[in-house]
């Protein structure tokens, strides 16, 4: 379980995420209601307001996404909690992963509760008509904290593999670091 620290971590992540997204969707939809949308390094990067009803990618159920989406999203921020409560005592790295997710879950789940339009997208990137879909703090939150999160499980398996080749004497693979082993030997 995590200590005091990490829990903090957590929860600022959390809150965070959440100050930034909101405040950053509240100026786009004053700023760029009824607007072309507004260059900020040429076509490469724009503010374009978007209401976004499913879910990533533009991703759309029928008439019932935003509901489906909202329930999952409330699925995924209990279970995420969970993970945040089972993580091992100094993974501050995970801690802020979950943080990130969940910041960014909670941030796009209160768009889909206040407004039948759906989560504000606002963050446009591409070239010409090859575009990324429209995005905003939050999406970019999930993702980060979803890569750093793999990150975290990967580095988990590492460890464990490399405690299990240390207790049953095999040799470790190479790119598996060796466990440090602080025991004193006899006769030190």
């Amino acid at each position: 379980m995590a200590n005091g620290a990490e829990r903090r971590l957590y929860w600022g992540a959390i809150l965070t995420v959440l100050a930034l997204d909101i405040i950053t969707k509240q100026l786009a939809e004053q700023h760029l209601h009824r607007s072309a949308g507004r260059s900020v390094f040429g076509d490469w990067f724009q503010l374009r307001l978007v209401y976004n009803p499913g879910a990533a990618f533009g991703l759309h159920l029928g008439p019932y996404s935003r509901w489906i989406f909202l329930v999952i999203a409330i699925a995924v921020v209990i279970l995420l909690f969970q993970y945040h409560r089972g993580a091992e005592r100094g993974d501050w790295f995970r801690q802020l992963a979950l943080g990130l997710v969940t910041g960014g879950a909670i941030g796009n789940v209160i768009d889909r509760i206040r407004s039948p339009q759906g989560v504000v997208d606002f963050l446009d990137l591409g070239v010409g008509a090859w575009r990324w879909p429209t995005f905003n703090v939050a999406d970019m939150a999930v993702s980060c904290g979803a890569i750093a999160f793999a990150i975290s499980l990967w580095r988990e398996d590492a460890r464990r593999e490399a405690m299990q080749a240390a207790d049953t004497g095999r040799p470790l693979p190479p790119e598996t670091p060796a466990p440090e082993i602080s025991a004193a030997r006899p006769g030190d």
